[in-house]
């Protein structure tokens, strides 16, 4: 037995080291490759365009909260508009699908004044329905 103990405690420690040789350290603890990309983000007060495109293949309708009566958006039209300055209050735009179906929708920054919406179909009901810029200048997809 006293021959086999240096024997059986070598295997176990060469099976064990051969285990924590696997383990890889960067997989713990950060999202390395697979990182969400930052919030978009503009200065506060600063003057913005907004570009809402309908990518869908139906008609959307599009409302700017406290300045306008819905606004339909045929399939592939784009409409622009600026907004933002200091005297200017904050701004939601609400969407909808005239038929009821669910929408989706990504926001992007091309550049540093401008804001794209794009409305494309799908999402998990009711969808995505609203895009509120904060005062903080951060924005939110509701």
């Amino acid at each position: 037995m006293s021959k086999l103990l240096p024997t059986l405690v070598l295997v176990a420690a060469s099976l064990l080291l051969g285990d924590a040789g696997q383990i890889n350290p960067a997989a713990a603890g950060t999202c390395a490759d697979k990182c969400p990309p930052p919030p978009i983000q503009f200065i506060p007060g600063q003057r913005i365009t907004f570009e809402v495109v309908n990518l869908t293949s139906s008609l959307v309708q599009m409302q700017r909260v406290l300045e306008t009566d819905p606004i339909p958006l045929n399939p592939g039209q784009a409409v622009s508009f600026a907004r933002g300055g200091s005297t200017d209050p904050n701004l939601s735009v609400l969407l909808w699908d005239a038929t009821g179906l669910p929408l989706r929708v990504n926001i992007g920054k091309p550049n540093a004044r401008t804001l794209r919406i794009e409305v494309r179909p799908g999402g998990r009901p009711p969808g995505d329905r609203t895009v509120y810029l904060k005062d903080d200048g951060r924005v939110a997809v509701f």
